[in-house]
C-alpha cells in the first residue's frame, strides 16, 4: 500500500507497518502535523522541529520485522538509512504500536 493515502487524504493504516512506512515517508516530507497526529497522545511530543533536519538526506527504510502482539498491540523492527552533509547514518530501531479507536499511533521505540 502507497502513503498518500495515510498522509494526504488522512486515511487509516491496516496495519502497525504500514504506519511505521507512511511516518517514515512523513519525515522525508518534514510533513510535522501527519507525525503528531500518528503518535500516542499519551508519549507524542508538544512539537516537532523538523526544519532542523533540512540537511538531512533520507535514503531507504528497510523493515526488518513486524510482529503482531495482540489484537492492540504491535512491534516493528526497521533501519532507516539517511546522510548528513554526505555523511551516512542509520537509524535502527524497535517501535512500539498500539490499535486504539480503530487507528494504529506510534507509541516509543528502542535504539538498538
Amino acid at each position: 500500500m502507497c502513503c498518500g493515502p495515510c498522509i494526504e487524504e488522512g486515511g487509516t493504516a491496516a496495519s502497525a507497518e504500514v504506519l511505521m512506512r507512511s511516518r517514515y515517508t512523513a519525515y522525508v516530507m518534514l510533513r510535522a502535523e501527519y507525525l503528531l497526529a500518528t503518535w500516542h497522545p499519551g508519549t507524542r511530543p508538544d512539537s516537532l522541529n523538523l526544519p532542523d533536519v533540512m540537511a538531512t538526506k533520507w535514503t531507504g527504510l528497510e523493515v526488518k520485522r513486524h510482529q503482531q502482539q495482540d489484537a492492540a498491540h504491535a512491534i516493528v523492527e526497521f533501519v532507516a538509512r539517511y546522510k548528513v552533509n554526505g555523511r551516512a547514518h542509520r537509524l535502527h530501531e524497535i517501535s512500539r504500536f498500539v490499535h486504539e479507536d480503530g487507528r494504529w499511533f506510534y507509541v516509543d521505540g528502542d535504539i538498538q
